[in-house]
């Protein structure tokens, strides 16, 4: 089943089951779906979908830190609700180790030596890992092993 069915599927099985503060979530996140539709004159496939779900929880980890800043316990609550609803339409993360190995994979392929190199390797690495794991913690990787080690085994 496609992933943009199985979020309407999950959308109708909340408002039948009255879970209002699931069903608003899914909602937004169905609304950005169907904005980047409607902007792009496209119908999204899955990864399309992912990348959608990836930004909202990067703007949901960003709210959760702002809202702890100003110690706003009531919308950090609500905020840890969507983005675990949001994390639950993610593939299967990856390992720490799996993550290692197809970063020293695509340090071997790209031929990255220095952190000058590091956007090669990232270009080769987003595709891969779309959905599966925090870009961010991937990027750190690339650029502690490029900063230290440099290319080579793990």
């Amino acid at each position: 089943m496609p992933l943009k069915d199985r979020i309407t599927e999950d959308m109708k099985a909340a408002m039948r089951a009255k879970q209002a503060q699931r069903l608003s979530a899914i909602r937004l996140l169905l609304a950005a779906i169907k904005q980047k539709e409607v902007d792009e004159r496209v119908e999204l496939d899955d990864a399309d979908v992912l990348a959608i779900v990836e930004k909202l929880i990067k703007q949901r980890r960003d709210s959760i830190a702002q809202f702890q800043a100003a110690q706003r316990q009531d919308l950090v609550d609500a905020e840890t609700f969507e983005l675990s609803l949001l994390q639950g339409y993610l593939p299967q993360q990856l390992s720490e180790q799996e993550l290692q190995a197809h970063v020293a994979q695509a340090i071997a392929e790209s031929g990255a030596a220095t952190q000058k190199d590091m956007g090669k390797v990232m270009a080769l690495l987003k595709p891969r890992l779309a959905g599966r794991a925090d870009m961010g913690k991937v990027s750190a990787m690339v650029k502690g092993r490029l900063g230290s080690e440099g290319p080579g085994p793990a």
